[in-house]
């Protein structure tokens, strides 16, 4: 008999929010403008018309750019966790996070010096001095 009682207060809560979906819905739809024309199907987006395809080709290096922003994201929240606790975590704690910091900006240095951050293209005289050098 507990087991029912506990799940009444989760039924009631889907209850209400199918309940707000439903309203929210129809209120839109009910309110909504209904003008439709050659520029209402149009996308939009920020202000500028769109142009060209939606499935543009991007280069591996955007990906690359994209997983080493995760990977020192992922690092601002472990150091948000640690100031969080600096106190509990005392000269131990200290010392684990500035070797932590040292590891990533030794590897944030070889990004930079492989040139893995590196947008643009390198000129064609410097390419042609490393195709020549190797």
């Amino acid at each position: 008999m507990s087991e029912a009682v506990s799940i009444w207060p989760f039924v009631v809560f889907l209850l209400g929010i199918a309940a707000m979906c439903a309203f929210m819905l129809g209120v839109s739809s009910l309110l909504g403008g209904k003008a439709w024309g050659r520029a209402k199907n149009l996308p939009f987006e920020s202000g500028a018309e769109s142009f060209g395809d939606a499935r543009l080709r991007f280069s591996a290096k955007f990906y690359l750019v994209a997983m080493l922003f995760v990977i020192f994201d992922v690092e601002a929240l472990y150091l948000f966790a640690w100031a969080t606790a600096v106190r509990e975590a005392g000269w131990a704690g200290f010392i684990e996070v500035t070797l932590f910091v040292a590891f990533l900006l030794v590897g944030l240095i070889y990004l930079v010096r492989i040139g893995a951050l590196d947008w643009a293209p390198r000129p064609r005289s410097e390419r042609r001095a490393s195709d020549q050098q190797e």
